[in-house]
């Protein structure tokens, strides 16, 4: 009932608008249909039609995702179309629809009872430009839909100007005959009035944040860790300070997320003890449906994936393959090998020498060098990173993390760097009691190409005298398809599907991570998508790319809503993590 409610609303909204906006519409076969619907006949029922009909396209997600505002919103509007009906136009047929939709919605208010979605108060500036773009086209088409009224031959920057001081309530430049002036003046003014008012009210509402991790989640949640940490190389991921969580009954197991544009979105594996993650998925499913969330998870593995499709009934895509290396397997000899080895001995012909150290074997001042230099030569404008990101170096708590450093004793170039011979790095958290996954890779854009090759060799000679038994790479997205498809018979479909991944390469690089990770012949493990039906991977798609950062729908940095550090947790310089490292890929 919610969806079909939703989607009447939309029908009814965009027939509203229509009745409002063309006049012939009001004549048309239609006519009948539009008698009965709020306001569509005169200057004030033309406005009024505008309105509504916008507010209802508004309130149609949300009444199909049954959020109990919208039902409040429209319950409150229905009473208001039933008294135009009955005032403006004497339509009981109308007045009596309205109460009969106004009645349905009660009937179904249990139906309607998601909580809010998180937000803030930048979005009262998206609603703003947004709605205030739509007015704007919708009035240039108020405007013009009366050709045969119209005073002369206005151009089309007199019908924009007459747009803009219409929806400021203020004559504009455009005549009309036979009494049009009146109702495009009113129409023009609702739009204007209606993207004031909603504005305003978005930007006086109270915040609704988005659930972060406290200090006794990331203490229950280190605790799993240390016991349970060695099972997924995502797990130390869930630590990131901007994820929330939900615990299984007993305390055993943890499900950590971030909410997406009303995507409620989880990252690899539950944590903690297997024989509990059906109880903290229940939580998960019970909190998404109680916001009217659509369930998703990420980059979960083939263990994962089966409790989660078990336990919820959702189904599951495999997304990729994670390369992970065995440490003792590993060696620079061979054919297969030949080009990693001879770019590592060139770079180290040039002078580059390597450090690999936990984090906490650093000094005060050497961790500051590299924090400033990870956030001085990160490649993009916008921090990128979420499921295989923690976002941070060197954080109380994260003393066994690796990291390893490039130096070049170079005096000349030491002079003029900052952080004097630091000329790359690669970051990498732990991953149980023997494992290590890597976060992140940054290098200085003077240095030689090659960088990343000569620290992930580094890293990995020197994993034995760490106690690491096995390294987690990058994740590369549809590793498969990408394999077989250069490969000798495949069929057209696979060349069609990896001929689109070759040109989506352009913009996200999803073929160099792959190869740049096959450099160092490493096993692929699976990962996979997790979701409720076929219908949502789109929505999911575009929710796990804001999540890492490809996609960014926020204020532009002059407008950003500077928020105060959350005391007293201190994460110093932010770093973004594994999907920043594509730049890096293509340099190296």
């Amino acid at each position: 009932m919610p969806s079909f409610i939703g989607t009447a609303c939309a029908l009814i909204g965009a027939v509203d608008i229509a009745a409002g906006v063309f006049p012939r519409f009001r004549a048309s076969r239609v006519h009948a249909l539009a008698e009965v619907l709020p306001g569509t006949l005169g200057p004030l029922s033309a406005a009024l039609s505008l309105s509504i009909g916008v507010l209802l396209l508004l309130l149609a997600h949300g009444l199909k995702r049954r959020k109990r505002r919208a039902w409040r919103a429209a319950v409150l509007l229905l009473p208001l179309g039933a008294a135009a009906q009955f005032v403006w136009r004497h339509s009981v047929l109308g007045a009596l629809l309205s109460v009969a939709l106004l009645v349905l919605l009660h009937h179904h208010r249990d139906q309607f009872a998601a909580l809010p979605d998180p937000r803030s108060r930048w979005r009262a500036l998206a609603n703003f430009v947004v709605l205030g773009a739509a007015s704007l086209t919708l009035g240039l088409v108020v405007v013009s839909a009366h050709p045969r009224r119209v005073v002369g031959d206005p151009s089309l920057a007199d019908r924009l100007e007459h747009v803009l001081l219409g929806l400021l309530g203020v004559e504009g430049p455009v005549a009309y005959t036979h009494g049009v002036d009146w109702t495009v003046g009113y129409s023009l003014g609702a739009l204007g009035m209606l993207t004031a008012l909603t504005t305003i009210y978005l930007a006086l509402r109270p915040e609704h944040p988005a659930s972060l991790l406290t200090e006794d989640d990331e203490t229950r949640l280190r605790a799993l860790l240390e016991r349970h940490g060695g099972r997924d190389s995502l797990g130390h991921f869930a630590l990131r300070h901007d994820k929330g969580v939900v615990f299984s009954p007993s305390g055993k197991a943890a499900v950590c997320y971030r909410v997406v544009s009303g995507v409620m979105l989880a990252s690899g594996d539950p944590i903690g003890d297997v024989e509990a993650w059906p109880g903290a998925i229940e939580r998960f499913m019970d909190e998404a449906r109680a916001h009217s969330w659509t369930p998703a998870v990420m980059g979960c593995s083939e263990t994962g994936g089966q409790v989660w499709t078990r336990e919820t009934g959702l189904d599951a895509l495999e997304l990729g393959d994670e390369a992970v290396i065995d440490v003792a397997d590993f060696s620079l000899s061979g054919r297969a090998m030949r080009n990693v080895r001879q770019m590592v001995k060139r770079i180290e012909r040039n002078g580059y020498t390597t450090r690999v150290r936990r984090v906490r074997d650093l000094d005060a001042d050497e961790l500051a060098r590299v924090r400033e230099a990870a956030a001085a030569w990160r490649g993009t404008d916008t921090e990128r990173g979420f499921s295989m990101a923690l976002g941070r170096i060197g954080a109380p708590g994260d003393g066994d993390a690796v990291i390893a450093t490039a130096h070049r004793t170079d005096p000349g170039d030491d002079a003029d760097s900052p952080y004097g011979d630091l000329k790359a790095m690669i970051h990498f958290v732990p991953w149980g009691p023997d494992g290590m996954s890597l976060e992140l890779m940054r290098r200085d854009r003077a240095a030689d190409p090659g960088m990343n090759e000569l620290l992930i060799v580094a890293a990995l000679q020197a994993a034995p005298e760490l106690r690491i038994r096995r390294v987690s790479l990058n994740f590369a997205m549809f590793r498969s398809t990408l394999a077989r498809g250069e490969r000798l018979g495949a069929g057209p479909v696979l060349r069609l599907w990896r001929g689109l991944l070759l040109f989506l390469s352009r913009w996200f690089q999803i073929e160099s991570l792959y190869k740049f990770n096959d450099k160092f012949q490493p096993r692929w493990e699976p990962r996979f998508v997790v979701y409720r039906t076929g219908r949502d991977l789109p929505r999911i798609g575009l929710a796990a790319m804001q999540a890492e950062g490809f996609l960014t729908l926020a204020l532009p940095r002059p407008f950003a809503r500077r928020r105060p550090a959350r005391a007293p947790r201190p994460c110093l310089h932010t770093v973004p993590a594994r999907s920043h490292r594509e730049h890096e890929v293509s340099a190296a």
